[in-house]
């Protein structure tokens, strides 16, 4: 059952249309997150939600309430912003608190609401503490408290976790599911992060220039991007430009530096001879090797121009006729100027009009 319903989402500042036409849906007890580069308006989209702005057209449903004009106090829907906006003259214990006691709940039920919160967030014996003593992860669970324990039918997370560093991210990735699955709530979180998204959320909405590029879990983002965009924007990916040189009904033929490759259309977009188009492999896709491996229709030879140790794998950047790919590889080890073969299956390839351009990178 859709708890929220978005539909033909615009919001226009002056000339420069922020958000354009974006519908999409979230279901009761869901873990959304909207994910796009930064100025892809996704913040725009989240404070329309929370009635921080008003969309120039479309409309935002909350079950079946409209809320396009509805003040941001009468709907049902928290928020966890971004700087947390923890109140620095109360204690963890009234900044949780403060919701209800707005509403004119009891005293003793405050009480017993903000101590149950505060266990829930892994807080219990904090609630005399001034918020300037918590660190930053415990600020957010503080903030994370505070937006649920009135029990609201939505909760929005703007960019809550950006501060943090990677080890506390990861450590309040966690700790965001567990209290999401343990409470129930419906959360539409926003962020330019992927790791972050791809790792919290039930569906992701990819966001581009203010429009939707992509509504999926994170395995179809990964694994059948429909763009370029969706593709570079969500992992790792290397991009070879080739030309169509013949199509079928189940299968492509096209030509790579003068190599013709026919395979399996996959859910390829609909495309015609003497088409420009980007072929997509994803870099743990692509094998590195002395000589190449039989059966693999799509190799070229390459010399290994950077390496980085990860661990189990190493990530290898080769330069080839084809520009430079990068190979994330287990097993294999070469050195810096090694001569090489890359190749890949032509069945873990991607393809799209050549027009589609990838995004640039995000500061």
């Amino acid at each position: 059952m859709s708890l929220l319903t978005v539909e033909s989402l615009t919001k226009e500042f002056g000339d420069v249309t922020a958000v354009r036409d974006v519908s999409f849906n979230v279901s009761d007890g869901e873990f959304v997150s909207i994910l796009g580069p930064s100025g892809s308006g996704k913040s725009t989209i989240l404070r329309m939600i929370a009635g921080f702005e008003t969309p120039t057209n479309g409309s935002i449903r909350l079950n079946t309430t409209e809320l396009v004009g509805v003040p941001p106090f009468e709907r049902d829907i928290n928020m966890v912003f971004q700087n947390l906006a923890l109140f620095p003259h109360l204690t963890v214990a009234e900044n949780i608190g403060y919701g209800l006691k707005q509403a004119g709940v009891k005293k003793s039920e405050r009480a017993e609401r903000t101590k149950k919160m505060l266990q829930m967030v892994h807080l219990d014996g904090y609630g005399s503490r001034s918020p300037d003593e918590l660190s930053g992860g415990e600020q957010q669970r503080v903030a994370l408290a505070r937006a649920l324990v009135n029990e609201p039918e939505l909760v929005l997370f703007d960019e809550p976790l950006s501060s943090l560093d990677r080890k506390l991210r990861q450590h309040m990735q966690t700790e965001l599911q567990r209290i999401q699955s343990e409470t129930g709530t419906t959360f539409l979180y926003v962020t330019h992060d992927q790791e972050v998204a791809l790792s919290v959320s039930d569906r992701l909405v990819v966001l581009n220039e203010g429009e939707i590029e992509q509504i999926g879990s994170a395995e179809d983002l990964y694994e059948t991007p429909e763009s370029t965009f969706v593709a570079d924007f969500i992992g790792d990916v290397n991009q070879i430009p080739a030309v169509v040189t013949g199509t079928a009904e189940t299968e492509i033929t096209v030509e790579i530096e003068s190599k013709p490759v026919s395979f399996a259309r996959n859910g390829a977009p609909p495309v015609s001879s003497g088409d420009n188009i980007t072929v997509c492999v994803r870099p743990h896709k692509v094998s590195v090797s002395d000589t190449g491996t039989d059966g693999q229709l799509l190799k070229t030879r390459g010399t290994v121009q950077e390496r980085s140790y990860q661990g189990s794998d190493i990530i290898y950047v080769i330069e080839t006729p084809w520009g430079r790919l990068i190979a994330n590889v287990r097993g294999q080890k070469f050195a810096v100027g090694d001569d090489v073969v890359v190749g890949w299956n032509a069945d873990d390839m991607h393809v799209f009009p050549t027009e589609q351009t990838p995004p640039q990178e995000v500061a």
